[in-house]
């Protein structure tokens, strides 16, 4: 097994990591790191949990100089919560070569924003909040000499085509280009080669295999209306850790959280309409288990890396497969287990059955748990303290293998 020092990983980046307990570098770090030290431009498909933020973060960190102009490495990530996580796995390995990481994304300040970014040697950045900070001119791109684009294709889901675009023109032609994605077909592909000179091209498993491999994958079937709430109650009420429940809409995942908590489930809403406080707190409940479930929209699918997500529950079934593959790629991450669960009426079984077929799954439809009695709690899934609170996990919530997305 190559260590990070045999892939050419210096000394003091390797001491930080290990400070970490990240020893063993991950598949897609033993086919990256070496390519990046060496200067060449990659086109990179690897599925999230992968590992991928310290494959391109950690031979960014060790190639950058801290004495040089800035900032010189920049990182595009599709949300805040994403950037902010690749922000916070970078910053342990950045402060072992005296490197500065700072975050750029809308919801929060900008005067103090942009004076942390025209400081920092690397930054972590969403397309928009970029555009805005470069249209007052608190900083400039022309010193960039790493250009990581962090899932690709999702930013070209929710309309960055444009922005990235000027973006990537507003840096030097001769920069090292990285571009990360879980597909590299259709407009992603076209854009990658675009932008890199001359790349080479990895690749660390389709998202299917490592689905089909790491995650125990069911389809209950429910009624309509309240019975599928009732369906929810009962997955939330069996045992395990963290539970991740994704709806369709931004009202849904407020709505649903009122009637959970009418049956004494208690959960928190992260979605595009909250407030950047309003998300960080809703993110840090869940992370450190104060809150053990979350209900999201899609925003969360590639933007959450919180360790301990035992469940993600699809209460609304994803309307295609790579929206399936992304929601799901939240639990059983990086050699970990996970279960994955889709309540589904009967008019939705033939649909999610060619979804299932699609991804090489069993399509399996399981009829729904027996139901509490009226009134009756649900049963706890985790001991409770002395005091009645559930125990609380650690704050540090990012996975342990390094990876962000």
């Amino acid at each position: 097994m190559q260590s990070f020092s045999d892939l050419g990983v210096s000394r003091a980046v390797v001491q930080a990591l290990a400070r970490d307990a990240i020893t063993e570098p991950f598949a897609v770090q033993r086919l990256v790191i070496a390519d990046v030290l060496a200067g060449r431009d990659l086109l990179v498909r690897s599925p999230t949990g992968s590992g991928k933020t310290l494959a391109f973060g950690v031979p960014l960190v060790d190639r950058l100089a801290s004495d040089g102009p800035r900032p010189a490495g920049l990182i595009l990530a599709p949300t805040r919560e994403l950037a902010s996580q690749i922000a916070d796995d970078l910053r342990p390995v950045a402060h072992a070569r005296a490197l500065r990481v700072a975050t750029v994304y809308g919801g929060v300040g900008l005067i103090a924003q942009a004076k942390r970014a025209a400081n920092a040697h690397i930054l972590v950045a969403t397309p928009g909040r970029l555009e805005d900070l470069l249209a007052r001119e608190a900083f400039g791109l022309d010193a960039i000499q790493m250009l990581v684009l962090d899932e690709a294709d999702r930013m070209l889901d929710m309309g960055f085509a444009p922005a990235v675009e000027r973006i990537v023109g507003a840096c030097p032609r001769s920069r090292q280009t990285l571009f990360f994605s879980a597909t590299l077909d259709g407009e992603a592909g076209r854009l990658a080669r675009r932008y890199t000179v001359d790349p080479v091209s990895r690749e660390t498993g389709p998202p299917t295999h490592r689905a089909a491999a790491e995650i125990e994958h069911r389809f209950v079937t429910v009624g309509p209306g309240a019975d599928r709430l009732r369906g929810l109650v009962d997955e939330l009420s069996a045992r395990r850790d963290l539970a991740l429940v994704f709806v369709r809409t931004k009202r849904g995942a407020d709505r649903l959280v009122k009637r959970l908590g009418s049956h004494g489930v208690g959960a928190v809403a992260l979605h595009g309409d909250k407030t950047q406080g309003q998300r960080e707190r809703a993110l840090a409940a869940f992370a450190t288990g104060a809150t053990d479930v979350l209900v999201a929209t899609d925003v969360a699918a590639r933007g959450i890396d919180v360790s301990g997500i035992s469940h993600v529950i699809n209460f609304d079934p994803p309307h295609d497969r790579d929206s399936y593959v992304h929601r799901v790629g939240r639990t059983g991450r990086a050699g970990r287990t996970g279960v994955a669960i889709t309540l589904l009426d009967a008019g939705q079984r033939a649909e999610t059955a060619r979804l299932a077929d699609e991804l090489g799954l069993a399509s399996v439809h399981e009829p729904g748990r027996r139901r509490p009695h009226a009134g009756q709690a649900p049963p706890a899934h985790r001991p409770a303290r002395p005091d009645g609170r559930r125990p609380r996990r650690s704050r540090r919530h990012r996975s342990r293998e390094g990876s962000s997305a």
